[in-house]
């Protein structure tokens, strides 16, 4: 099955109402190809899952000045400040995880597992209203798991199956969140014959992948993006 789509075509599956999980820490390793063409594309009120919304005016920022999304699950919004002043102005919804619950969380739904049992932020208002449970004399706080209508993901190369490898720390949450979304779009640098990629460096297997995209933005050695 030929996966490659246009980058317009690829987003329309991004649908009003949609949670959408968005690699990248910072901009390095978004897919900013994709992001970009959803400012021009009709979905809004979205559920965005992402360590952070970009910056302002960029990668997911535009969509927030946009505003097209209703909550951002996360880690790390101060590199945007504007996150913090739509927030206290009431038009967006934080729901604050630390960076490994955040990790896990996704981990947890692309493997079916409901959610589990985490010590950090125990007693702290992260796990205000969560179930508490002690276990071997020490209290943990249940953590749900994450999943998505779709995931936009960042990765370097594909083979026309779908296989993918990622440059660097370009990598960072996108295999994750390449197995806990029911429709996958891979905004890659190159696509290549199949058998082309080693197997050894393989890192998200073509099953979890819907539809490749070419970026329109270039990766640097040092992982950023120009």
């Amino acid at each position: 099955m030929n996966k490659v789509r246009g980058l317009k075509e690829a987003v329309h599956h991004v649908e009003t109402g949609a949670t959408v999980m968005v690699g990248g820490f910072g901009l390095v390793g978004a897919p900013l190809s994709l992001i970009e063409t959803l400012t021009d594309h009709d979905a809004t009120n979205l559920t965005i899952i992402s360590n952070n919304l970009g910056e302002a005016g960029k990668g997911l920022g535009m969509l927030l000045r946009q505003g097209k999304i209703k909550k951002a699950i996360g880690s790390y919004f101060t590199s945007n400040r504007e996150v913090g002043e739509k927030y206290h102005a009431g038009g967006i919804e934080i729901q604050l995880l630390p960076q490994g619950t955040f990790s896990e969380s996704i981990r947890a739904g692309g493997a079916g597992i409901g959610g589990f049992y985490t010590k950090t932020g125990v007693n702290t208002e992260i796990a205000k209203g969560k179930e508490t449970r002690e276990i071997n004399g020490e209290l943990y706080s249940f953590e749900e798991a994450l999943t998505a209508d779709v995931a936009l993901i960042r990765a370097h190369k594909a083979d026309k199956l779908g296989n993918l490898t990622y440059y660097k720390t370009a990598r960072n949450f996108n295999p994750m969140m390449a197995t806990a979304a029911r429709f996958v779009i891979a905004e890659v640098d190159e696509i290549v014959e199949n058998g082309s990629l080693n197997p050894e460096e393989i890192v998200t297997p073509h099953l979890y992948v819907d539809a490749l995209v070419i970026s329109n933005k270039i990766l640097s050695k040092e992982g950023v993006v120009s």
